[in-house]
């Protein structure tokens, strides 16, 4: 036993003599704790310092002098005196509007700050050490839809920079995401997304943290980025807290579960069963929206669909808005021709708060007068089949919203047929119809963009780190940039000129620009069904092909307007914003709630 002791004294004294000569600077990365049962994450930094001397007044039967952290609660009390009444009806208050405060910050004592430190400190729960440091503590959450890549905080040193979560939770293929008390924050003109939790689609760079657009092997290659894309930095300076990056299909083009994902397993879908599809590129963010009651923002892309196609099918309210109305910079492209940025969520309130900060200068007043013109493509018009059929059921709730807004208008709706309108006004009659003009453009612009803006780079990089070898690429991804290399280069100017035929005629024979009508920004609104077939995750698929076609979904990609379902003419974002607000308002649309269902909750556990 002596000879031990003396071993390891001689160990430590080594040890000692090394850390001195090499300067070893040990930083603290947070730690966790449970609190009644719960999990946290305490991050290494505390939020704040107040007088030592404040523990000694905090001391009850459950927590001794001992004790290394000390659960309590702040709350900002009145001018004059408090009750218990009133303390309790703030701590019923804490509890209905907070997930991370419960009673357990209750230390069975009240004392009082002096105000230097009460006004920096905003209420909420906190975790108070024996030497007067103050800290935030995050509850843990279990993303068990596997709708992250990784969990994020904010870097110690601040800056703007961020790091992965230091912290996970008990479970198998369970990693943990941490959120703040939604008490600290309080929105104001200046942040007006104070305190929302966002989640972001994992091909934005954010500065700390290294991107991976879906791709192993690029996550592995590049560094952390040192720059916020622009429109995720816009969030930020909003009040948004970045609680972490989301899964995205490979290289933001589309896949199917789970034949297509290679790399990265594809989230699950909480609705329904639990095992449809979950739509993409988008998926990540589309999943987490429609599974967790504790996110309330997320922010995709939509290319050709992908922040429609998950808000469908997840049940969420999505936006694909004007092309070029937010800046795209620090974002992987797929197509510049065609890419938007834009957000998948349950409350049509926070989605508009959230567009008027990332669309800034570039979104018009919100109207609060809408169109008298209201037409429908491929609406319903009467429901023909067996009353327990489910498409007789999906054509009485299609009906029944078009009866409400039409209500709501004060209009009736006429239906379109724009491929026909098209074959009677076409800028030349020698042109094709629409399906047959557009059938390649699409496929070709993003085989060839993407080629070119990410994949001979990524390539090359590669390459020359690895002795000459290419990365792994998923069959989706490299199916079409294969379409793409067996394409001349021209091919990509005559997609580009039958995109712009077709936008300059919509513009002019369908949706002409409001200048006549600027009350309303547009002379009308189109209404469209957009068809989602139930795919499941276990059915075998055949090999992957371009995405030819032309389709309804496809109108707003290629006329450059929003897409809410119902797209106005280009630039009228703030319209259809205004209106779903107003929609919300009447009771004609409501907030779903996250779950198995859009009326809560569980979400289906799998076997």
């Amino acid at each position: 036993m002596a000879f031990s002791a003396l071993l390891l004294l001689a160990i430590q004294t080594t040890l000692l003599f090394s850390c001195q000569i090499f300067a070893t600077v040990l930083t603290s990365t947070g730690s966790t704790v449970e609190i009644g049962g719960i999990p946290y994450y305490v991050p290494g930094q505390p939020i704040s310092s107040v007088p030592s001397t404040f523990y000694t007044q905090l001391l009850t039967t459950g927590y001794s002098a001992g004790s290394l952290l000390t659960p309590i609660t702040v709350v900002k009390a009145p001018a004059g005196p408090f009750s218990v009444n009133e303390l309790q009806k703030t701590f019923d208050t804490f509890g209905g509007a907070d997930d991370v405060w419960t009673p357990d910050f209750l230390t069975g004592k009240s004392t009082s700050l002096a105000s230097q430190y009460e006004s920096a400190i905003p209420p909420g729960p906190y975790l108070f050490s024996p030497t007067g440091d103050l800290y935030q503590p995050c509850r843990l959450y279990s993303d068990i839809e596997g709708a992250f890549t990784q969990a994020t905080v904010p870097f110690p040193s601040g800056g703007g920079v961020y790091s992965a979560l230091p912290a996970t939770v008990p479970g198998i293929d369970s990693p943990g995401v941490a959120v703040p008390s939604r008490l600290y924050y309080t929105k104001t003109p200046d942040k007006p997304l104070a305190g929302v939790r966002t989640g972001i689609k994992d091909i934005y760079d954010i500065s700390g943290l290294q991107t991976s657009d879906g791709n192993r092997a690029y996550y592995a290659l590049y560094p952390p980025r040192n720059e916020t894309a622009l429109v995720v930095q816009r969030l930020i300076d909003a009040g948004a807290i970045i609680v972490g990056k989301m899964k995205t299909s490979q290289f933001a083009n589309g896949e199917t579960a789970t034949a297509d994902w290679v790399d990265y397993h594809e989230p699950f879908n909480p609705r329904g069963d639990g095992y449809q599809d979950t739509s993409s590129s988008s998926s990540g963010p589309g999943s987490g929206e429609g599974s967790y009651p504790w996110l309330d923002l997320t922010l995709g892309s939509d290319t050709g669909g992908s922040i429609r196609g998950p808000s469908q099918v997840q049940g969420i309210y999505g936006n694909r808005p004007t092309h070029g109305l937010a800046p795209l910079t620090g974002v992987m492209p797929l197509a510049p021709e065609l890419d938007t940025a834009g957000f998948l969520c349950r409350d049509p309130t926070i989605w508009t708060a959230a567009a008027k900060v990332i669309y800034t200068s570039a979104l018009p007043d919100f109207p609060t007068t809408y169109p008298s013109k209201l037409q429908t493509i491929g609406f319903p018009t009467a429901s023909t089949v067996p009353a327990d059929d489910v498409v007789a059921q999906t054509n009485t709730v299609l009906l029944a919203f078009l009866a409400k807004l039409e209500a709501f208008l004060g209009t009736n709706a006429i239906a379109l047929n724009y491929t026909k309108l098209w074959d009677q006004t076409k800028p030349d009659a020698g042109l094709p119809g629409l399906s047959v003009l557009l059938n390649r453009t699409y496929p070709t612009l993003i085989s060839k963009e993407q080629t070119k803006n990410v994949r001979t780079p990524f390539y090359a990089d590669y390459a020359a780190k690895h002795d000459g070898r290419l990365p792994f690429v998923d069959p989706v991804p490299r199916a079409r940039w294969a379409f793409g290399d067996s394409l001349p280069a021209s091919e990509l100017d005559v997609a580009i000129h039958n995109k712009t035929l077709f936008k300059d005629w919509w513009e002019s024979h369908v949706l002409p620009p409001g200048s006549n009508d600027s009350a309303t920004c547009s002379e009308s609104l189109i209404l469209y069904t957009s068809g989602v077939n139930i795919v499941y995750r276990n059915k075998y698929l055949n090999s992957p092909v371009p995405p030819f076609g032309f389709d309804d979904s496809q109108i707003s990609i290629f006329a450059e307007v929003p897409d809410f379902v119902i797209p106005p003419a280009r630039g009228c974002d703030g319209l259809l914003f205004s209106l779903i607000d107003a929609l919300l308002a009447a009771n004609i649309i409501t907030i779903p709630q996250a779950g198995q269902t859009a009326s809560g909750g569980e979400i289906l556990v799998r076997a």
